[in-house]
């Protein structure tokens, strides 16, 4: 399979999202619509915390990651670069931080 045939995270998850966890951290949410889904993602390992430290531009030992099964979620919560409601603050919310995210490409498993 070439590279750019690999579907995208945006292809499997059901909802994708960022927001605020306070006004010092930023969560990111990936929700599948089912199990199958949820455990290919997790069992290809492009969800870990050295990808997500490159992505939010953070150190990898300030993200915490949970994989929760009962719920077919995957939660990552980061420092936020600025913090809330700061002058340089461009997305008050956080909603906007998931962005390129949904790009990632899930290899199939074998």
């Amino acid at each position: 399979m070439r590279r750019s045939d690999m579907p995208r995270l945006r292809d499997i998850a059901k909802l994708i999202r960022t927001k605020n966890a306070g006004p010092f951290q930023l969560t990111l949410d990936i929700m599948f619509p089912d199990q199958r889904s949820y455990e290919h993602v997790v069992a290809s390992g492009v969800i870990n915390k050295p990808a997500m430290a490159r992505f939010f531009k953070v150190d990898e030992a300030a993200v915490r990651l949970f994989n929760y099964a009962p719920g077919n979620a995957i939660k990552v919560t980061v420092p936020r670069l600025v913090t809330c409601g700061d002058p340089a603050d461009t997305d008050l919310f956080g909603g906007q931080q998931f962005g390129s995210l949904v790009d990632i490409e899930v290899p199939p498993l074998d």
